[in-house]
C-alpha cells in the first residue's frame, strides 16, 4: 500500500501531500500503514479520534465537537486534557509525519490528500463509475464500483467507540449497501443475472426493508426464466411491508411487478450503447478468418447484406443467410461482409465452421460450448445440454453488440439454438440448402458472371500473366463453371507454375476432367481443377492430401496427423504447410488444419484410387492409436493407481504427456468432437475394441458435463456396433459407458438395465472393467432410488472385484459408496470408519481427484451425526478440489450438500447461497437432484419470512418428484402443507 509523490503544501491551509508509503483506514478497523507497515496508533478512543478527524476530510474539528463525538454526553472532566495527550501520542506514531496532525483555532484537523485515505479513493472510484455509466461503459463502470467495494475490510470503524464512530458506521454501511446495488443493477444490465441471485437473496434477508434490492432480485429471477419466483418476491415484498410498516411496495416495485406478469420485452436486458467501450475482463472475441484480399463481384449482395446486418442507427436484431452450391463463394462473401460490418459490432464476432456439408455436422451443444468460453465464460460455468447452453449464450450476449457466423450450416434445426437473440447483435449464415429461418434476409448465390470470373482469375495470377491471350483466360473460368472456388484454385496452380502460359492451364482443364459423384452443379469444373493442383503434389505431398481426407474429424491438430503420416511431427509439418500454400488444405489456428468440404471429398476418391486399402487402414488405426494413447494418459493423471487403464487396448503410440492437470484436461476437451467422431467411424471393423476404450478412458468428457449428449450417442453406437459383430468384451464396456450417461441423464432405470447387461457380458468376456464398475454403478443407482439393501449388496460385489484386481483407487471408492449406504441406514460410526480408511487409501495413491469423492461422502456422513462444522470442512474441500479440476457435477452437488448443512445449522442465507449455486453449476442426479435442491432452497426461504418464493421452489420440486414416483415427493407435499396454516420465521429480523 505504499504511495509516492513530494510532499507540498496545500494553499490556503488546504490539503497537504501525504507523505510517501502513509495511508489511512476507516472501512473496517481504523488503521495507519507506512510502506506497507502497520502502525500501532493505540487505544481506541485514540482511534475514535483519529476516525474523526479523518472523516471530516481535511475540514477542522473544535474541542467541543470532537469530545462530544469522543464520549457524547458522558465526558470525563479532564476531557480537554485527554483529547490533548491523544492528539500528542498519534503525532508520535506519525513520527516524521507528526505535522499532518495539525491544531488551529482550538481544534485540530488531519490534513492528507484524498488518495491517502480508503474512504477518499472509494469515492473517487465512484464517482469515476458515475461518468463511465453515463457514457454508456456499463462494464467499466462495475469494475471501478467493485474496486471501490473491495476497500472495505470488514465493519466500518471496527471496535471504535463513541456517538460519533457510531452514526458514521451507518452512514458508511448505508453507503456500501447503495454500492452493492449499483454494482448489481450494472451485472443485470451487462446480462449476468444467475450470478446475482445469491446475492441479491443474501441482502434481502441482511435488509429485508431495502424496496430497491427486492426490485433487483425480481428482474435476475426473471431474467433466469424464474418468472413464478420473481413474482412470489414481490407478494412476500407486499406482505412483510404491510406486517411491518403498514404500507404498500413503492411504485416502482408496483410496476415491475405488473411488468413481468405481462412479459414486458424491454425487462430484457438493453443493448450496449453503440461504440460504447468497455474497459473489463469481459473477452471480446475476434474468430474471423481472414478476408481474402482478391475479392471480386457480388457488390448489390454485400451492400444489401451489410446494411441488413449493421443499420447505421439503433440497435439490431438481424438474421442473414446465404444459399448456394459448394464452392460458389458462400463463405468468402459472408466474411467479406462481416469484416465490413465489425465496427458495427465492438463487443465481438463469433465464427464456427458447422461442417454442415460432411458425414459429421457440429453439434450445436459442442459449438454454444465454444462460443461461451470464448465470451470469457469459465468451462465449469457452462452447463451441460443444448437448452441450457442456448438461454446462457443469449444471457452473455445481452447488452453487448456480437456478430456471430455460422458458416456450412446443415438446416435451419442446427442453426436455431446458435441464434444470439439479443438486441444489439446480429447473426450471418450460409448453407448449401435454404434454410428457413423466421425473419431473415435469404440470399441465393449464384456462380459469377463471366465478366466478375475473368476479373477474379486476373487478380490472383496478375493481369501481366494473361496478356492479350484473354480467349484462353475465358476459356479457363468457362471450364471451371464460374465457380469461385474452381477458378481460384486453378489460378492458384497457374501462379506457382511460372513456365505455364493460360493456354497450358486451359489445355490441361480440358483434358483432365473427372466427377465427384457427390457433387450437383458445376462438377466437371470443380474435379478438373482438383485434378490440376493435386497431378502437381510430389509423392509425399500425394500421400498425405490422400490420407488427412480420411477422418471424419471436422479438424486435426498437427501432433494427430503427424501420427495418422507415421511422420515425425517437424516433416509432417512441412509437407502439410506446402498443402495450405497450394490452397488445397486450411490452417484454422497455428497446428490445426482442415479441408474445404469439397477438397475432402476430393481427397477421400483419390485416396481411394490411389492408396492401396491396407495403407488406408493403417492410417486411420495409427490416428486411433494416438488417439487412444492420449487420452489413456490424461486418464492415468487423474485416477493414479486405476487399473482400467492396464485393461485397454495396448498402443504403438507414446500419445502426448502434459505438464499438469489443467493441461491435460484442455487437450481432452479440445479435442471432443474429433474424439468422438473418430469412435463412430472406427466402428463395425478390427478397431471396434480400440474405440471403446477410447470411449473408455474419455469419460470424463460426460463425468464433467462437457459433452453428456454426444458421449452418450457415441456409447449407444458402440454398444450397437458391438452386439452386431457378437463382441461380449465391447458390447459390456460400452454398455458400462451407457450406463454412466443415463445416470447422469437421470434414467436410471435404464441404467440400472445397462449395467446388468454389462456384468453378464462381464462374465462371458472375462472382462475385469465391467465385472468391478458395473456392480458400483447399479449400487450407485440403488442409493439414489433409496434401495439401500440392494446398494450395500452391489457395493460389497464391487469391492470384492476391486480388491481381486488389485485395483487400490476403485478399493477406496466402493468404502465411500459403502459409507453412504450406512450413513443413511443409521450405522454413522461404521460409515466414519470406512470413510477414513477410504481416504487413506487415496492419499496412498495419490489420487488429489478421486480424495474429494470421499470427503465429499465424509461430509455427508457427518452431516448424518449432526457434525456440521466437521461436515463443512471435508465438503468445502471437496468443493474446491472439483472446481479446480472442472468437475462441474461434482462441484455443484457438493454446494446442494452444504445447503443442507446451513439449514441444520439453521443458517438460512447462507443456504440460500450454496443452493442457487447448485442450482447454477447442475448436479450430478439430474432433475431428481435439481427437485431436491429446490426444496432445500424453499426451505431456506421459508425460514427467513419468504413463504411466497418457498410455495414456488416447493411446487416446482413436487412437479419433479411426482413425474419421477420419487418418494421425496410426500415431504414435498407436507412442506406445502405447512403453508395453508400461519408461519413464524425464526430466522428473519428487521432489527
Amino acid at each position: 500500500m505504499a504511495s509516492g509523490g513530494r510532499p507540498r503544501d496545500g494553499a490556503d491551509g488546504g490539503a497537504r501531500e501525504v507523505r510517501p508509503g502513509l495511508r489511512f483506514g476507516v472501512l473496517g478497523p481504523v488503521r495507519v500503514w507506512r510502506e506497507g507497515a502497520l502502525l500501532d496508533v493505540g487505544s481506541p478512543q485514540r482511534r475514535a479520534l483519529l476516525a474523526a478527524l479523518l472523516l471530516r476530510q481535511g475540514r477542522t474539528a473544535t474541542a467541543p465537537e470532537l469530545i462530544a463525538d469522543l464520549w457524547g454526553t458522558e465526558s470525563p472532566d479532564a476531557a480537554v486534557a485527554a483529547l490533548r495527550n491523544h492528539a500528542s501520542r498519534l503525532r508520535k506514531a506519525f513520527d516524521a509525519d507528526a505535522d499532518l496532525l495539525v491544531s488551529e483555532s482550538g481544534g485540530y484537523a488531519m490534513r492528507i490528500t484524498a488518495d491517502a485515505l480508503d474512504l477518499g479513493r472509494a469515492q473517487e472510484l465512484r464517482t469515476l463509475a458515475d461518468r463511465a455509466s453515463a457514457a454508456g461503459d456499463h462494464h467499466g463502470a462495475k469494475e471501478l464500483i467493485q474496486r471501490a467495494l473491495d476497500l472495505w475490510d470488514g465493519e466500518s470503524l471496527a471496535g471504535v467507540p463513541g456517538p460519533y464512530a457510531e452514526s458514521q458506521r451507518n452512514r458508511l454501511e448505508e453507503w456500501r449497501v447503495g454500492l452493492l446495488e449499483s454494482r448489481l443493477e450494472l451485472d443485470l444490465t451487462t446480462g449476468h443475472p444467475a450470478d446475482c441471485i445469491a446475492e441479491l437473496t443474501a441482502l434481502t434477508v441482511a435488509h429485508p426493508l431495502r424496496e430497491r434490492l427486492r426490485e433487483l432480485l425480481m428482474l435476475a429471477l426473471y431474467r433466469c426464466g424464474r418468472q413464478a419466483e420473481a413474482l412470489a418476491v414481490y407478494a412476500d415484498t407486499r406482505r412483510l411491508l404491510a406486517d411491518e410498516l403498514g404500507v404498500d411496495p413503492r411504485a416502482e416495485l408496483s410496476a415491475l411487478q405488473q411488468r413481468i406478469l405481462r412479459a414486458d420485452p424491454a425487462l430484457n436486458p438493453p443493448a450496449a450503447r453503440h461504440g460504447a467501450t468497455q474497459r473489463d475482463t469481459v473477452v471480446r472475441p475476434a474468430q474471423l478468418p481472414a478476408a481474402v484480399a482478391d475479392f471480386t463481384g457480388r457488390a448489390r449482395l454485400a451492400a444489401e447484406l451489410l446494411s441488413h446486418l449493421a443499420p447505421a442507427e439503433g440497435p439490431t436484431m438481424a438474421v442473414a443467410a446465404v444459399s448456394g452450391i459448394g464452392g460458389v463463394g458462400k463463405t468468402t462473401l459472408a466474411v467479406h461482409v462481416a469484416h465490413a460490418a465489425r465496427h458495427h459490432f465492438p463487443d465481438g464476432q463469433l465464427y464456427v465452421d458447422l461442417q454442415g456439408a460432411g458425414p459429421g455436422p457440429a453439434e450445436p451443444e459442442v459449438v454454444l460450448g465454444a462460443f461461451l468460453r470464448a465470451l470469457g465464460v469459465p468451462y465449469e460455468a457452462i452447463p451441460p445440454g443444448v437448452q441450457e447452453r442456448a438461454a446462457l449464450y443469449r444471457s452473455t450476449l445481452a447488452g453487448r453488440r456480437v456478430l456471430t457466423l455460422l458458416d456450412n450450416a446443415r438446416d435451419a434445426g442446427q442453426v436455431r439454438p446458435l441464434l444470439p437473440g439479443a438486441e444489439g447483435c446480429a447473426a450471418l449464415v450460409t448453407s448449401r440448402a435454404h434454410l428457413a429461418l423466421d425473419g431473415a434476409l435469404v440470399v441465393n448465390l449464384d456462380v459469377t458472371t463471366p465478366a466478375e470470373s475473368h476479373t477474379l482469375f486476373a487478380r490472383i495470377v496478375g493481369p501481366e500473366r494473361i496478356g492479350d491471350d484473354h480467349q484462353a483466360a475465358s476459356a479457363v473460368v468457362a471450364a471451371c463453371g464460374y465457380l469461385p472456388l474452381a477458378i481460384r484454385i486453378a489460378a492458384s496452380r497457374l501462379a506457382t507454375r511460372r513456365r505455364w502460359t493460360v493456354a497450358t492451364l486451359a489445355t490441361k482443364l480440358a483434358d483432365e476432367r473427372s466427377r465427384l459423384d457427390e457433387l450437383r452443379v458445376g462438377d466437371l469444373a470443380v474435379t478438373a481443377c482438383f485434378e490440376v493442383g493435386y497431378a502437381q503434389l510430389n509423392a509425399a505431398q500425394a500421400r498425405a492430401f490422400c490420407l488427412l481426407g480420411l477422418p471424419h474429424t471436422p479438424d486435426i491438430s498437427l501432433p494427430a496427423a503427424a501420427a495418422l503420416l507415421d511422420l515425425p511431427s517437424q516433416e509432417a509439418e512441412g509437407i502439410i504447410e506446402s498443402l495450405v500454400d497450394a490452397s488445397l488444405l486450411e490452417a484454422t489456428t497455428p497446428d490445426r488444419y482442415r479441408f474445404h468440404d469439397l477438397v475432402r471429398l476430393y481427397a477421400r476418391a483419390r485416396a481411394e484410387a490411389d492408396q492401396p486399402v491396407e495403407h488406408r487402414e493403417a492410417a486411420l488405426s495409427r490416428l486411433l492409436d494416438f488417439y487412444l494413447a492420449t487420452a489413456r494418459g490424461v486418464y492415468a493423471r487423474s485416477r493414479p493407481g486405476d487399473r482400467v487403464v492396464d485393461h485397454v487396448a495396448a498402443t504403438r503410440h507414446e500419445g502426448l504427456a502434459f505438464a499438469t492437470q489443467e493441461t491435460a484436461s484442455d487437450w481432452l476437451l479440445a479435442e471432443a468432437e474429433g474424439l468422438l467422431a473418430l469412435v463412430h467411424q472406427s466402428l463395425g471393423g478390427a478397431w471396434q475394441r480400440q474405440a471403446v476404450d477410447l470411449l473408455t478412458v474419455s469419460k470424463d468428457l460426460v463425468e464433467s458435463g462437457a459433452a453428456t449428449s454426444a458421449f452418450h450417442r457415441a456409447a449407444l453406437a458402440c454398444r450397437d456396433a458391438a452386439r452386431t459383430v457378437g463382441d461380449a468384451r465391447a458390447e459390456g464396456r460400452a454398455c458400462l459407458l451407457l450406463s454412466l450417461s443415463y445416470r447422469l441423464l437421470n434414467r436410471l432405470d435404464d441404467a440400472d438395465e445397462a449395467c446388468r447387461q454389462a456384468l453378464a457380458l462381464a462374465t462371458s468376456a472375462n472382462d475385469p472393467i465391467p465385472r468391478c464398475e458395473a456392480h458400483t454403478d447399479r449400487g450407485i443407482v440403488a442409493v439414489y432410488q433409496h434401495r439401500y439393501g440392494d446398494a450395500e449388496r452391489h457395493f460389497r460385489a464391487a469391492l470384492a472385484a476391486f480388491r481381486a484386481d488389485d485395483n487400490l483407487p476403485g478399493v477406496a471408492n466402493s468404502l465411500s459408496n459403502m459409507s453412504r449406504v450406512y450413513a443413511a441406514t443409521g450405522r454413522a460410526d461404521e460409515a466414519l470408519a470406512l470413510l477414513h480408511e477410504s481416504i487413506a487409501l487415496h492419499e496412498r495413491s495419490g489420487g488429489v481427484l478421486r480424495v474429494a469423492n470421499s470427503w465429499y461422502a465424509m461430509g455427508f456422513a457427518l452431516t448424518q451425526t449432526g457434525r456440521h462444522e466437521e461436515a463443512t470442512g471435508y465438503l468445502k474441500r471437496a468443493m474446491e478440489c472439483f472446481h479446480n479440476h472442472r468437475q462441474r457435477l461434482w462441484e455443484g452437488s457438493t454446494h446442494a450438500r452444504l445447503a443442507e448443512v446451513r439449514l441444520a445449522q439453521q443458517q438460512p442465507a447462507e443456504a440460500i447461497h450454496h443452493a442457487e449455486r447448485a442450482l447454477e453449476l447442475r448436479c450430478i442426479g439430474g432433475a431428481w437432484r435439481r427437485a431436491t435442491v429446490l426444496t432445500a432452497l424453499g426451505q431456506a426461504l421459508a425460514d427467513l419470512g419468504e413463504t411466497g418464493r418457498a410455495r414456488v421452489c416447493w411446487g416446482e420440486a413436487l412437479a419433479v418428484h411426482e413425474q419421477l414416483n420419487a418418494p421425496e415427493r410426500h415431504e414435498v407435499r407436507r412442506l406445502l402443507a405447512k403453508l395453508s396454516y400461519p408461519t413464524v420465521p425464526h430466522s428473519a429480523s428487521l432489527a
